[in-house]
């Protein structure tokens, strides 16, 4: 049975997609009523991994943030695994009467920490299914993969795409499990929510949203986002940050082994985060409890959110 604390105020989420102002708003927001901010994103955990991800600065923080840093990139991490540190920190925030911001772009964990999810043995760390099966995936390659998948269970391989092999190894996992991914797909919408919770998300117009890309981008590489790679790979952590998921990795080590220009990377980058940000987009679409500001201006903004807060006591 996974660990549900009783807390005394409702969480404040605050999601969007990548680059709509989530991490300057949830600051705001928990400097005006006395929270601390839980990471909400499935690539900050990894430590070394911080311009790419958009980390918030240790300088630039204004309140304690949770759920950075948490393990080195490559380690085992997941959801399950995830849901047990975020809802014992919520419990530490809570009771010194510290308000929960839970913030950031990856709707797998918000729901995992508001909502009954039991998670099968599968989703913990140290599985040897997904263990043997990461192993075929280097062998083989995604393609050849995914088309394993598709000859033993159809339905979910048409649920998948076949370089979203974290998801392929995990209907894997399933079978062995006596279920199927596509099963567990649709159940997700009879998950009972059991942690209190303020659901905000920002709305950035889609041209907006993608200038606001493209400057994230650009900043990143100014940042040092090259040389944040190259200490990876000289680490020896190529198989991590050329993961299909990490989105600002993978398309820098590609520019680094000579295979593009390093402005060629970076409009590859540009075009996977708005790809991102439409999938985002669509999953918070799909859930009703999520209250939508307009987040086109910063002007605003911050009262907004705060009035949304508010009416939810």
């Amino acid at each position: 049975m996974a660990f549900v604390p009783q807390l005394s105020q409702p969480i404040v989420i605050i999601a969007g997609p990548t680059a709509s102002g989530k991490s300057d708003l949830a600051q705001q927001v928990a400097l005006a009523i006395g929270g601390e901010i839980i990471s909400a994103d499935s690539m900050q955990v990894y430590r070394g991994m911080d311009i790419g991800t958009g980390k918030v600065p240790p300088a630039e923080r204004l309140v304690p943030h949770w759920g950075l840093d948490l393990v080195d990139p490559g380690e085992p991490y997941s959801v399950a695994v995830y849901q047990e540190y975020a809802r014992r920190a919520a419990a530490d925030i809570d009771a010194r009467g510290k308000r929960v911001v839970l913030c950031g772009g990856t709707g797998l964990y918000i729901r995992g920490v508001i909502d009954g999810y039991e998670y099968p043995k599968g989703d913990q760390v140290g599985n040897s299914v997904r263990d043997a099966y990461t192993e075929l995936l280097g062998k083989v390659g995604p393609q050849a993969l995914w088309e394993m998948l598709r000859e033993k269970d159809p339905e979910s391989a048409a649920l998948l795409h076949p370089n979203n092999t974290k998801r392929v190894i995990r209907a894997f996992e399933l079978l062995s499990e006596g279920t199927t991914y596509a099963r567990q797909n649709a159940n997700l919408q009879t998950i009972p929510q059991v942690l209190p919770a303020v659901y905000l998300a920002l709305s950035v117009d889609p041209e907006l949203l993608a200038a606001r890309i493209e400057k994230r981008v650009d900043g990143m590489f100014e940042a040092g986002l090259a040389a944040e790679v190259r200490g990876l790979l000289d680490a020896g952590l190529r198989e991590a940050v050329t993961a299909p998921q990490a989105i600002g990795y993978k398309e820098v080590v590609d520019a680094l082994d000579g295979l593009c220009t390093m402005t060629e990377a970076s409009e590859r980058i540009k075009l996977a985060s708005r790809r991102y940000a439409k999938r985002q987009r669509s999953w918070l679409r799909g859930d009703s409890r999520v209250r939508w500001l307009d987040a086109n201006s910063r002007d605003g903004l911050l009262e907004a959110a705060l009035r949304e807060i508010d009416c939810a006591r």
